[in-house]
């Protein structure tokens, strides 16, 4: 995670992450198979339980995503600084079209180029965090759709993207573009904060929190509010930059997105979204 706190003091921390990140993957090169994806990542849950997620998380990240998708046969030294790049950038890559539905690939790119602070990458790998693309679901706290924004939310931001003469958080262009809209509201918020010194960090980073638990909680906190929860959403999402740049991950297969006929779905139980 890239907020602002203590950078300044550790101007060292990118070169140790991406050397620990070349040794983790020196090290796991010769494992082959046997580096289970399931065992790495309850090491970063013991990482961020124990120790919080620091500089060592990104190393275990990039395990995650580089064995996790079969490490491409490239040089891992090469891998693991590409990858710790895109963890702690900015999101504004070329997203990889493999990685999400088709009929979606065209709504994210639109949600991602609303603003300069917020791109397709960051929406993409957003969605996956809020719902896993189910466009149908229904949190546990009323958030509706894809996007999974609050109702009042969506009647603000939310218009008729696909033409179907609705406008309905459960179909999937619609929540889309209206999270990329909110997205870059609360950007200019979290921007007005940080001028105005009341807030430390990154412009995405805040933003990211913002979306999850309002910009008061970030005002209040003078930048990312320092709970599992908030830090969890915002290294969450970043740790999904490299799979929607087309890093480490193969593509997965997708079923055609659900219309909005579709009955919504309820969160199921224990689910921590």
């Amino acid at each position: 995670m890239s907020s602002g706190e203590g950078a300044g003091d550790q101007p060292d921390d990118s070169s140790k992450n991406a050397n620990a990140t070349k040794i983790a993957l020196g090290a796991a090169g010769g494992l082959g198979c046997l580096m289970s994806p399931a065992l790495l990542l309850g090491g970063v849950i013991v990482i961020i339980i124990i120790g919080g997620f620091g500089v060592l998380l990104a190393p275990l990240i990039a395990l995650i995503l580089l064995f996790g998708g079969g490490g491409g046969g490239s040089d891992p030294a090469d891998d693991a600084n590409q990858v710790v790049d895109v963890l702690q950038g900015d999101g504004k890559g070329e997203l990889d079209p493999d990685q999400v539905p088709a009929d979606l690939v065209e709504p994210i790119r639109n949600a991602g180029a609303i603003c300069d602070v917020i791109g397709p990458i960051v929406i993409a790998a957003q969605i996956e965090r809020e719902s896993n693309f189910n466009p149908t679901l229904v949190g546990p706290d009323g958030s509706e759709g894809i996007s999974q924004l609050p109702p009042a939310v969506f009647k603000t931001f939310g218009e008729d993207e696909d033409d179907n003469g609705k406008v309905s958080a459960f179909d999937a262009p619609d929540s889309i573009m209206a999270q990329g809209r909110y997205l870059c509201s609360l950007a200019k918020e979290v921007q007005g904060l940080l001028d105005s010194g009341q807030a430390i960090g990154s412009v995405l980073d805040l933003t990211l929190v913002a979306y999850d638990a309002g910009v008061d909680a970030v005002r209040t906190a003078g930048g990312i509010p320092a709970t599992n929860q908030s830090q969890g959403y915002v290294v969450g999402i970043r740790a999904l930059f490299a799979k929607y740049q087309g890093l480490g991950a193969p593509p997965p297969s997708f079923s055609p997105t659900p219309t909005p006929s579709g009955t919504p779905q309820e969160t199921p139980s224990g689910s921590t979204e």
